[in-house]
């Protein structure tokens, strides 16, 4: 099997999980991920609990589709994305009810919406977590509002629709979007309360272990 066709394969699969788990309905959210010699992208209107790994898109370097179906309406997104962090090998954009709930409250720090609660939420997401100022869906005037943003993020808020996160690999973009969902469930739920947050050092001391 060639590297492509198990990414393909690996994609479906992911999809599929955080469909039956609820991270997305419908055809809501798409995923992208590099290869050798462009980008593989969920197709537009497709359901992530339904997709063929022979259909998903692929883009040449230059972005253009050269074959499976037509990529997703908000390529621009996962472009803008890949293009502002060069490690970056994957990208997941997910309605995910909590993280999408945080993304719609007017009151929260537009730089860092979510506390570091835990641990894992700093490692897998950072300190910071931009949300992008609301743009209808699809609009490609959203790819330079987000691609400010992700020069220094790993993941970034769309205000009112929810979450894009990037990965080193596609594994690690979909875990990082699953602790992204946690966390947000965890501040919402907290909200009003007396919660512990982690302190500067403790959030510096992960830093220096995980990077």
């Amino acid at each position: 099997m060639s590297e492509e066709m198990r990414l393909r394969e690996e994609m479906c699969r992911l999809a599929e999980s955080l469909f039956a788990r609820g991270f997305s309905v419908g055809s809501a959210g798409n995923i992208s991920a590099r290869t050798e010699d462009g980008v593989l992208i969920t197709p537009t209107n497709a359901c992530l609990g339904r997709l063929d790994p022979a259909r998903i898109a692929k883009l040449d370097l230059a972005w253009r589709h050269v074959s499976g179906d037509p990529p997703s309406k908000e390529v621009f997104m996962h472009r803008a994305m890949l293009t502002a962090r060069a490690e970056a090998r994957a990208v997941v954009h997910l309605h995910s009810t909590w993280a999408t709930a945080v993304s719609c409250l007017a009151d929260v720090d537009p730089l860092r919406p979510i506390p570091p609660l835990t641990p894992y939420f700093v490692m897998r997401i950072g300190e910071t977590l931009p949300i992008v100022p609301y743009y209808r869906p699809g609009d490609p005037a959203m790819e330079p509002a987000i691609a400010k943003a992700a020069r220094t993020a790993r993941a970034v808020l769309l205000a009112n629709h929810g979450p894009v996160v990037s990965g080193r690999a596609l594994t690690d973009a979909v875990h990082a979007a699953e602790e992204l969902e946690e966390a947000a469930k965890l501040f919402l739920l907290l909200r009003g309360l007396p919660a512990r947050q982690l302190s500067a050092e403790q959030v510096a001391d992960l830093r220096a272990t995980f990077g």
